[in-house]
């Protein structure tokens, strides 16, 4: 059993959902960013998807879309990501790396594999790479003790639903719509469908994402799902802060609001 499997395992013994928080590594800066994920830990989140920012990131919407841009134009780099994951470890988190698979393919499958592995980090979310082309990603990961996770979405065809939950482990990654990450007044009502249709093809864990950005959403889809991943809400407290002190102070609030969520089912 995975660190992140045992984490969900968790959860679902004390009857609630995992908390999981999406934050850039490198924004505002490498340190101010690994200060934000502790903050976040702090404030309740269970588990920590750290970015890596992109050049191309065709899924983001414009908050994490500005904030990995500035992120780039800083210098960070794909290694930032392993010194982020041990310091989400130590703070008593559970880190895993949300990337688009060209950053993990130009900096070397098993180095990256061994890197993350080695400072604490148990998974990789790989939003633009599906199962049936990813077979050398797999195998990297799977050597060195990685959770590979892959996403589904509403359109998802049962054929590719059944593909996609037996090529995942740790949990699956339920879009609850079609389009770009960002913040929506209501949670998509294909959500809870999707879920359902994911565990009837046998996954164990399902996480929504996209448009969750309350608590009162955060409860709402704790009651069906495994786990609530949040992202533009979180990285927006930074984007519009005017220090990063106050950003911190925000990103706190913002996540400690969303904590309590989860834990209301």
């Amino acid at each position: 059993m995975s660190a992140l499997v045992d984490r969900f395992a968790t959860a679902r013994d004390e009857g609630r959902a995992v908390l999981l928080g999406y934050l850039p590594v490198g924004f505002p800066s490498v340190d101010d960013s690994i200060a934000a994920m502790e903050a976040m830990v702090e404030a309740g989140v269970d588990v920590v998807e750290i970015g890596i920012p992109y050049s191309d990131p065709v899924l983001d919407g414009p908050i994490i879309e500005k904030a990995g841009e500035a992120a780039l134009k800083a210098g960070v780099r794909v290694k930032d990501v392993v010194k982020a994951a041990t310091a989400v470890t130590k703070v008593g988190a559970v880190p895993i790396v949300m990337t688009y698979y060209n950053p993990i393919l130009q900096y070397g499958l098993d180095r990256f594999a061994a890197d993350l592995a080695a400072s604490g980090g148990v998974g990789v979310i790989t939003p633009d790479l599906t199962p049936d082309v990813g077979e050398d990603w797999i195998s990297a990961a799977e050597k060195h003790g990685l959770d590979h996770i892959f996403l589904v979405a509403p359109s998802t065809t049962p054929e590719r639903l059944d593909m996609t939950v037996k090529a995942s482990t740790g949990f699956v990654y339920a879009t609850s719509l079609m389009g770009v990450t960002g913040e929506r007044s209501t949670v998509s009502k294909q959500a809870e469908v999707l879920v359902k249709r994911t565990r009837e093809a046998g996954a164990e864990y399902v996480c929504i994402g996209l448009g969750v950005s309350t608590g009162d959403q955060a409860a709402e889809v704790a009651g069906y799902a495994d786990g609530v991943i949040v992202g533009t809400a979180l990285v927006r407290t930074l984007v519009d802060a005017p220090t990063v002190e106050e950003g911190l102070a925000s990103l706190r609030a913002k996540a400690a609001e969303l904590a309590e969520g989860v834990r209301a089912r």
